[in-house]
């Protein structure tokens, strides 16, 4: 089932600002730069931005010498390997993985680092780069998306840390079928408050 959201921009903001929407790798131990999955410009005060968040994802891999793989669908528990054939470097399916949690990626070439990327409805929402032969790229996601306001931020790329340590907004989308997201607060002057998102109109599954 796919998540209906629905950003409405409620706010006192006369900037144009960006709205940055992204999910974080909680797999890993340190904190790992996020990527800029969805970016929302231009919604001026009263507009909406519907947009889906699918519950499904897709793997994919590009090697050293620059070939990228389709992208295969993803669920959590399962391990791909990208192999080296007779036609050439492969993301296949390779079983179960060691956690049910996590998508893992195990580089089996004989040589040469690969990255591998996990995708939600064609957007770039995860990668781990220069993964060495016979190591592992993990990546687990809780149902939560971070959300918050940014500038200069281009979908699909990683962001720095001093913007993702600014972004403390995290929604839990556990059991929800649609909602709306209402952004508040901003402004001009001394009276402005900070930006705020809250879940508004909230459908169950």
């Amino acid at each position: 089932m796919d998540i209906a959201l629905n950003f409405i921009n409620n706010s006192n903001d006369a900037n144009n600002s960006e709205i940055v929407i992204f999910q974080k790798n909680v797999a890993t131990n340190f904190d790992e730069l996020a990527v800029a999955w969805q970016v929302i410009r231009y919604c001026g005060q009263g507009d909406n931005h519907p947009f889906t968040f699918p519950m499904t994802m897709q793997v994919g891999a590009s090697d050293s010498y620059g070939n990228y793989t389709p992208q295969l669908d993803a669920q959590n528990g399962q391990l791909f390997q990208m192999s080296l054939t007779t036609s050439g470097d492969r993301l296949v399916p390779g079983g179960s993985g060691t956690s049910s949690k996590e998508v893992q990626v195990l580089n089996s070439l004989p040589k040469g680092a690969i990255n591998a990327s996990i995708y939600k409805s064609g957007k770039l929402l995860a990668v781990k780069t220069s993964i060495a032969p016979q190591q592992k790229a993990v990546f687990e996601f809780k149902p939560t998306i971070w959300i918050g306001v940014a500038s200069q931020i281009v979908q699909g790329q990683v962001m720095d840390s001093a913007i993702i340590s600014n972004i403390n907004t995290e929604i839990s989308l556990l059991g929800i079928a649609s909602a709306d997201i209402v952004m508040t607060g901003g402004g001009p002057g001394a009276n402005s408050t900070p930006f705020a998102f809250n879940l508004e109109n909230i459908v169950m599954c």
